[in-house]
């Protein structure tokens, strides 16, 4: 099974909140300033799809997904 690797930029983040609410499993937002908040930087397979899908979302480009 192929690895997938997130990583975030928080100073690209425009708090929007897609990703923590389409994977939740995998990202949050802080609290204070809304900017994402990466959870799991190696998520199970399960979550690949969901994943790739809040780097697709996000109108920031805040999040990298890798695979590999």
């Amino acid at each position: 099974m192929p690895r997938l690797t997130i990583s975030i930029d928080p100073a690209a983040c425009c708090a929007m909140g897609r990703c923590a609410a389409t994977a939740p499993e995998v990202f949050d937002q802080d609290p204070d300033t809304g900017t994402v908040v990466l959870l799991d930087a190696t998520p199970p397979p399960e979550l690949h799809a969901p994943a790739r899908l809040c780097a697709e979302l996000c109108p920031c480009e805040a999040i990298t997904v890798t695979e590999g």
